[in-house]
């Protein structure tokens, strides 16, 4: 595999002008003697991010606690700042690189300022005395990720995003040029990760720090990635930006997924399509069918929609979870040909939910759909929930 560098998004000509912060060469990884993944060669260049994405048990955390020096290579070499790492010494390697994995440290009841405190030990010399510089590095450290308001707390009893928010200022607090993250997000809600995620991008860019992490939420690595690296059976497959890598073909062999599943323009995976003929014809557009196409899904209820126009965000969505899509070219006004299509779909459904109020100069004929399916007899509704209700008291 060739090797790849990005230039962080900030930072136009990084590249070109800065030596990389880490480099793999043929590096293979694994426990004992059996290499788990073989032939990685990678470029981290200071300031961007490189998430890692793969099946459970591909192999991204070996190759991380490798990266870190917690397992020796199997086959290649790594190199950190230009250096050998195996040939750093345990003090030059702490003030260069730091990691977090998602197991526990034993903290013997320290407080989470203690905690953090330990980020700054690879500074203090054989005495351990933290100057009037560590303890503002641990503060900052702290605000930074929001725990400063339980410094004094017992590192033991907080919560696990708590912990993992402390964790992470102690990485900080050591100020490397080289992070290693395996799972941050772990035990975060979606603000907390989202946050998180907004903090790494900031710093490395406000240190030149290279950042290595693992990612199992597909969404969150296309968003917060310079780089991403696709691992599986044994080796790496793909390494490129998120707008290369994470195509729906790409995404799908990954992960063993559907087609259609994933969305790269959502960044999100989609419950299989349900299965059989529709049910329910859905007329919709401009975002108003998301929530109805979601619910539906949810239901195992197949379903048709239309008339969509081409690359409209509704028409994308249809496209993962509908049984059948009448589209018409994008900007144009709904055809004879188009109208007649949704007619023949809509005859063969029972119900129709229309999710619009209004309808403009484009999908103006939609509106001759409500009018069949009301000369049919059909039951009309406004959203998926008074279909779903309404169904729900038939059925009882």
């Amino acid at each position: 595999m060739t090797a790849h560098s990005v230039c962080p998004a900030n930072k136009p000509g990084a590249v070109a002008s800065q030596a990389p912060a880490l480099v793999t060469h043929d590096l293979a990884v694994g426990h004992g003697k059996r290499p788990l993944v073989r032939g990685i060669n990678l470029t981290v260049m200071p300031g961007s991010i490189t998430v890692l994405i793969g099946p459970n048990g591909s192999g991204k955390t070996t190759i991380l606690r490798t990266l870190s020096g917690h397992l020796r290579p199997l086959a290649g070499n790594i190199e950190l700042v230009g250096m050998p790492l195996a040939a750093l010494s345990a003090a030059e390697r702490a003030q260069t690189l730091a990691a977090l994995f998602c197991e526990r440290p034993k903290t013997n009841l320290l407080s989470c300022y203690e905690v953090v405190e330990e980020g700054r030990h690879p500074y203090t010399g054989r005495l351990g005395v933290l100057g009037t510089d560590d303890s503002t590095a641990v503060r900052a450290s702290l605000e930074a990720t929001g725990t400063w308001d339980i410094a004094n707390r017992d590192f033991a009893h907080i919560s696990d995003g708590q912990r993992q928010r402390v964790l992470l200022a102690r990485a900080l607090c050591q100020t490397p040029r080289v992070l290693l993250l395996d799972e941050p997000t772990a035990h975060l809600d979606i603000r907390a990760a989202l946050d998180m995620l907004t903090l790494l991008r900031h710093k490395a860019h406000e240190r030149g720090m290279a950042i290595v992490m693992s990612l199992h939420e597909i969404d969150l690595a296309y968003k917060a990635a310079d780089q991403v690296v696709c691992i599986r059976d044994g080796a790496v497959q793909r390494v490129g930006t998120p707008d290369e890598v994470m195509t729906a073909p790409q995404v799908e062999g990954l992960f063993d997924l559907e087609p259609e599943t994933y969305n790269p323009l959502f960044g999100s995976m989609e419950l299989a399509r349900p299965a059989g003929p529709p049910q329910v014809f859905v007329v919709a557009g401009g975002g108003t069918g998301t929530a109805c196409f979601r619910a539906l899904a949810r239901a195992g209820i197949p379903f048709a929609a239309g008339v969509l126009h081409a690359n409209d965000a509704d028409t994308l969505l249809a496209q993962a979870l509908a049984t059948q899509v009448v589209a018409e070219k994008a900007f144009e006004p709904v055809s004879d040909e188009a109208l007649a299509q949704a007619r023949t779909a809509l005859r063969s459904c029972e119900h129709l939910i229309c999710c619009l109020d209004t309808f403009g100069t484009g999908n103006a004929r939609n509106a001759e759909l409500l009018d069949e399916a009301q000369r049919l007899g059909m039951p009309v509704f406004s959203n998926a929930a008074a279909y779903l209700s309404w169904r729900d008291r038939r059925e009882a």
